[in-house]
């Protein structure tokens, strides 16, 4: 992979956005109930103590990526929260994944911008495995 491309900067900006809104979101709710207690944090995004670890994980895994797994990570990513936001828009604003991760609409809109730059930053970056060889 080049010094820069276009997963290394989804997995750049993505994991310490994720990273940041993880230890800001336990300032809000750092409950671990079914849901628990959810607020807003900034007054837009549903989170709770589950939620903000999901964003911490994910934000910090993306921090360790960039070196050498950029790619995978903005593509699994992008999979990841594609799948997550098409079951927030099936389930509803107000409700929570797997009873405990909770999303609104908001949230549903920035998971599926995630998951589709996610996609887009993995496909935009060649696959260093695949780079055709030099001919001699």
């Amino acid at each position: 992979m080049e010094a820069s491309s276009p997963a290394k900067l989804y997995a750049t900006v993505v994991g310490t956005v994720l990273t940041v809104a993880g230890i800001v979101g336990f300032f809000y709710s750092a409950s671990f109930g079914s849901p628990g207690e959810v607020d807003k944090v900034l007054g837009i995004f549903d989170v709770n103590g589950w939620h903000n670890v999901v964003h911490l994980v994910t934000g910090l895994l993306g921090l360790v990526a960039v070196g050498y797994a950029a790619r995978e990570y903005a593509l699994g990513l992008g999979v990841v929260y594609l799948v997550v936001a098409i079951w927030g828009f099936v389930i509803g604003s107000g409700e929570s994944i797997l009873g405990v991760v909770p999303v609104n609409s908001d949230d549903n809109v920035l998971h599926l911008i995630l998951g589709v730059a996610g996609l887009a930053a993995g496909l935009a970056t060649p696959n260093p495995s695949r780079t055709p060889a030099a001919s001699t």
